[in-house]
């Protein structure tokens, strides 16, 4: 399963509330505000605080 990146217009991350970026190669849905990757599996964003991985800039 893909994951839709249209739905990036409605998605915001939970923590700080901005927009979301997609990273293909990843599969994540990365916060730069919150320095968070959230996963997206099975074409499904996980937008759980404690499922994300902390990223560095």
């Amino acid at each position: 399963m893909t994951f839709d990146s249209e739905i990036l217009e409605i998605l915001v991350c939970p923590l700080t509330k901005t927009r979301l970026i997609y990273d293909e190669k990843n599969q994540e849905l990365i916060s730069k505000q919150a320095k968070l990757a959230y996963p997206i599996q099975d074409g499904v964003p996980i937008l759980i605080v404690e499922e994300a991985r902390n990223i560095d800039e």
